[in-house]
């Protein structure tokens, strides 16, 4: 017996060994050697799933590559901020949205909706392994961009790699950092965070990834059933669990600036769990000061919240905390200018786009910028199209930025930010790369040059990427009143929510209707927004269920002192004053 279990510990010995030695024969055959001023038709820069996508596309399309990334492995925000809980949509039959090489590395860690960030590691591995014509820089640091004499095409890229300084040369470039560091670099023009509404220096928050160790999984399974949980309702499987949506008022954090929602749990197999839940405001995550204050803040409260839940939640009574991630899940920080900026009103229609190169459908979920308000969701679309011209920056020729910072506009990236989409976009990217190569065209001109399009669009479709034209139905669109609400939802003043229902004919809340007013001058200071925001503090006590009238309307109007911009019809004296109507009295309000 002793001798069986002695010959199968040395055979699962040799079997770690084996996959340590596969995994670092990987590397050494893929590393290239810069020393040797190897020359490439294109070069990624970003070992994020983007990039990876991006890489063995532009390889597998038949152009000699170049993947970069500055960290010593690749993965990104899965394997570095450590989130393992997957973002996924599907179209209009329910079907998955993202296919491709997204699809393929799904396979690889489960198809699930959460994997083992180990696992994910070795997937991304095993599929960089596959083209030959692909090679990898690790530990690669991007110092600055070169551009041709015109100042305007990207043409070569300095970085450092241990202790040595290169530049490297292609013919194409693609940018899949998080950060679009190589397009700010290059000098494409962007915006920070949500600059596009108006909302100077305010992105969505960051979050800390909570890495628990000794759960009772069975014991937290059925305090989810409990049908008077204090914690509300949740959904739980094996694997994960998601819910409890009264924890942000139960919890009260101990730092500045942070807040706890709704929980994410993701269990691994060694019966670890992670936890997307932490939301840490005010981290610019362009400055490296911030980005380590925010973690600080979050290690602290990690401390308190874990605290908590021991106290408080079935199944915690022996948590402890695992391991702190190296980085922050960081959500948004520049979005480039492109050829086409993907606005909200385009998930809100279901919009499909003649040079599509992939889908999406995810709810446009964007995460709250402070600890007073709550996550929102904008709109929920059955599907939408992603352009390629998102993907062709303003201004630098030779460059496509194939991240969560292509060009959206910055409510449209709380769908399209999420990694599937992004992988798609990747893939495009690199196909795109490899077929401007061979015809000899530009990116821009590609983007403007419908049977280029198609050819390309037939290329992602015969290797996998799920493309097809459509039309949809929408909300309202039959509406008089939808250019209003296209407006107010491309100004950012509305919230649709899960269900796309804007309850146009129920009364609107007095206080709603402040709030708007207070939104509005957030994202578009005005000479009435030093009035309005005194009459809010002066009228907090208003009840939050009494629906707006005419007559207080009118008050309201004349405190502000608005009378001038505002017409009320006759028809309306002495009424409640109904969502539509009350969308359409803002409308007045908040033009020129």
């Amino acid at each position: 017996m002793k001798i069986i279990e002695v010959t199968l510990y040395s055979l699962c010995i040799m079997l770690i060994l084996a996959s340590l030695y596969q995994e670092w024969m990987i590397k050494e055959w893929k590393s290239a050697n810069l020393d040797s001023l190897e020359s490439f038709d294109v070069i990624v820069v970003g070992g994020e799933p983007e990039g990876i996508a991006a890489a063995i596309s532009a390889a597998r399309n038949g152009a000699k590559t170049l993947l970069i990334e500055h960290r010593d492995d690749l993965g990104g925000l899965f394997t570095y901020g450590k989130l393992n809980f997957l973002d996924l949509g599907y179209d209009k039959d329910g079907i998955w949205i993202n296919r491709g090489i997204f699809r393929k590395w799904h396979k690889l860690v489960g198809s699930g909706i959460v994997f083992d960030i180990e696992v994910a590691k070795q997937a991304f591995q095993k599929l960089v392994d596959q083209p030959n014509t692909l090679k990898l820089s690790l530990n690669t640091q991007l110092r600055e961009a070169v551009l041709a004499s015109d100042g305007k095409t990207l043409t070569g890229i300095v970085v450092q790699k241990g202790g040595k300084t290169y530049t490297l040369y292609a013919k194409r470039f693609i940018d899949s950092t998080q950060d679009a560091d190589l397009a700010a670099m290059a000098g494409v023009p962007y915006f920070y965070g949500q600059e596009d509404i108006g909302l100077k220096n305010q992105a969505m928050s960051a979050t800390l990834m909570i890495h628990l160790k000794g759960i009772n999984w069975s014991r937290l399974q059925e305090a989810v059933q409990e049908e008077t949980h204090p914690f509300g309702v949740a959904q739980i499987s094996l694997s994960y669990l998601w819910g409890f949506p009264k924890i942000p008022d139960l919890y009260q954090p101990h730092e500045p600036g942070v807040r706890v929602r709704a929980l994410n749990i993701a269990r691994n197999s060694d019966g670890t769990i992670y936890i997307n839940a932490m939301q840490i405001m005010g981290v610019n995550g362009l400055n490296q000061a911030s980005i380590k204050e925010g973690m600080e803040r979050g290690k602290r409260e990690t401390e308190y919240f874990v605290e908590y839940l021991r106290q408080e939640m079935p199944g915690f009574e022996e948590a402890q905390i695992a391991s702190f991630p190296p980085e922050l899940y960081i959500r948004e920080t520049r979005h480039i200018l492109a050829e086409y900026q993907l606005p909200i009103t385009d998930l809100w229609e279901n919009n499909d786009h003649w040079d599509s190169i992939g889908m999406a459908s995810y709810p446009v979920d964007v995460q709250t910028s402070t600890v007073k308000e709550k996550d929102i969701v904008i709109v929920s679309p059955v599907q939408y199209a992603i352009p390629y011209r998102s993907l062709v920056p303003k201004k630098i020729d030779g460059l496509l930025v194939a991240s969560r910072s292509s060009g959206y506009s910055s409510m449209a990236a709380g769908s399209a930010r999420v990694v599937p989409v992004g992988m798609t976009t990747g893939q495009a990217a690199g196909a795109a790369a490899a077929l401007s190569i061979q015809k000899q065209i530009s990116f821009r001109e590609l983007s403007h040059n419908r049977n280029w399009i198609i050819q390309l669009q037939h290329v992602l479709k015969s290797q996998g990427v799920f493309l097809y034209p459509f039309r949809l139905p929408f909300p309202y669109q039959d509406s008089p009143v939808y250019p209003i609400l296209k407006n107010l939802l491309d100004t950012g003043l509305l919230r649709a929510g899960y269900h796309n229902d804007l309850h146009l004919n129920k009364p609107m809340k007095e206080t709603k209707f402040i709030e708007i007013l207070v939104r509005s001058c957030l994202i578009d200071r005005r000479k009435h927004c030093s009035t309005i925001e005194l009459w809010q503090q002066k009228n907090q006590l208003v009840n939050i269920d009494r629906p707006l009238t005419t007559d207080q309307f009118a008050r309201i109007i004349h405190e502000l002192g608005l009378e001038q911009k505002v017409i009320i019809p006759i028809t309306w004296r002495q009424k409640n004053i109904t969502n539509q109507e009350a969308y359409w009295l803002i409308n007045q309000i908040i033009q020129d």
